[in-house]
């Protein structure tokens, strides 16, 4: 996890497209890295731009995957939209995520700290990174501690996404985990008209950015073949470019954090 001391990663699909699938990204996750990541998924992506694009198979067959998944020994990561959720998901995953869009959703962040797992924020395009610390209180006033702070650009106006390096070492200064999302910071909302582009040759420099200045995990979605996933295509990574994407990221980690330990 990621306040291991170590590098953390969460990774998978960025929608359940089928059991086989899910099984297949995590299975080939799991060869690169080894079990220490958190496989991310989402059984409903109710964000999508237009009305037609695919959003998951729903909470009770994503439940029965992820739930497989689990007792396989993965651990689990998937977002949550309404309050009710909470619960149900917090019975097959380890992490319960807060869309950007929804991060200053009150309901939806006290259910989820009152789960008791770890809840992941993400920062919503709109705010400060200031800001954000009003939305982690939130889940803090349940008694749960157990938070992740995400980063994922800062809207920055006609389909476009920026990434200010200086928010990572604000969110830092927060006392708990910062976690940089280094697949949808490259993403172009809306800009492919009905579904949102994406610039994924910028995905190693931001994640390297982020890595040294000293995020304590890596979000990244893949995807074996992105032109044909079914969600967030234009913005993951290829699935085979994980392994060396992640040797690179922690030998960067390693010696930040040589740098950054305090002197005995």
């Amino acid at each position: 996890m990621p306040s291991s001391g170590t590098l953390a990663l969460i990774a998978g699909p960025c929608v359940i497209e089928s059991e086989e699938h899910a099984r297949f990204v995590a299975r080939e996750i799991r060869n690169m890295v080894g079990m220490e990541f958190i496989f991310k998924a989402s059984f409903d992506k109710a964000n999508r731009s237009s009305v037609a694009s695919y959003r998951g198979p729903g909470i009770r067959e994503g439940m029965r995957i992820l739930s497989g998944l689990k007792a396989d020994g993965y651990r689990i990561l998937t977002d949550i939209h309404e309050p009710w959720q909470a619960d149900v998901a917090a019975e097959a995953c380890d992490v319960l995520q807060i869309p950007a869009y929804l991060c200053r959703q009150t309901d939806l962040l006290i259910a989820a700290g009152q789960t008791g797992r770890i809840v992941n924020i993400k920062k919503g395009q709109f705010l400060s990174p200031w800001d954000i610390r009003l939305a982690a209180d939130k889940v803090a006033s349940t008694g749960n501690n157990n938070i992740f702070i995400t980063e994922r650009g800062v809207s920055f106006g006609y389909n476009n996404l920026v990434v200010d390096m200086r928010s990572l070492v604000i969110l830092r200064s927060f006392g708990w985990p910062v976690v940089f999302d280094a697949t949808h910071s490259v993403q172009m909302p809306g800009a492919a008209g009905d579904k949102s582009g994406g610039q994924p040759q910028f995905i190693e420099p931001l994640a390297r950015a982020a890595v040294a200045i000293g995020v304590d995990a890596l979000f990244v979605e893949v995807h074996e073949e992105p032109a044909h996933a079914l969600s967030d295509g234009a913005n993951a990574l290829p699935l085979m470019e994980l392994g060396g994407l992640w040797r690179r990221l922690v030998e960067i980690d390693t010696l930040t954090r040589r740098h950054l330990a305090p002197e005995a």
